[in-house]
């Protein structure tokens, strides 16, 4: 799958990497009904490489049971096609809102079990930690996210839409943490 020509982003102070010759691809996913953000990065030799990213929308003309279908088939194409070693996803943290709490678990349940279903193992980030290991401040905003993942990616320009910017951001939380590890 690698060749020459893919492009890897240093990461400034990394010491830990995966084995040589080893690339680790992780799936970034912010879950939600309306749209389930994700976003996939190779890690290589402490160096970052977007693979993809974009977003599964679901309409609200769609009976709840097919909008969820929807995200698990969907979600269950990316993974066949991009086949990540390990995932990360957003945790369910405060609501403000009971219902939207609600759907936003129930997606983030039929995310669960697709990847659990495909045996990916799957590690949770509260906000504050992703906004942390992304920024290196748990109170930057989701202009700053986007900048600074469209920096540590290489991209030209700040991805969209905000969920698979959020899905990057997960991602790239979720080697600091697993370097912070030694894994």
């Amino acid at each position: 799958m690698q060749n020459d020509s893919m492009k890897f982003t240093q990461l400034p102070g990394s010491t830990i990497t995966a084995p040589k010759g080893k690339v680790r691809r992780i799936i970034g996913i912010d879950p939600g009904l309306a749209n389930t953000g994700f976003g996939v990065i190779d890690f290589e030799n402490g160096r970052y490489r977007m693979v993809s990213y974009g977003c599964i929308t679901t309409k609200a003309t769609q009976t709840h049971s097919e909008r969820l279908l929807t995200i698990y088939s969907r979600l269950q194409a990316i993974i066949q096609e991009f086949k990540p070693d390990e995932s990360c996803m957003e945790a369910l943290f405060f609501v403000k809102n009971v219902t939207s709490g609600i759907t936003v678990a129930e997606a983030k349940g039929v995310v669960t079990l697709c990847l659990a279903q495909n045996a990916i193992e799957l590690s949770e980030y509260k906000p504050n930690q992703i906004k942390k290991a992304v920024t290196g401040t748990a109170n930057a905003d989701k202009d700053l996210v986007e900048r600074y993942v469209q920096l540590l990616l290489n991209l030209k320009e700040k991805p969209n839409p905000d969920h698979a910017s959020d899905a990057l951001a997960c991602a790239i939380c979720h080697i600091h943490s697993k370097m912070n590890q030694g894994l």
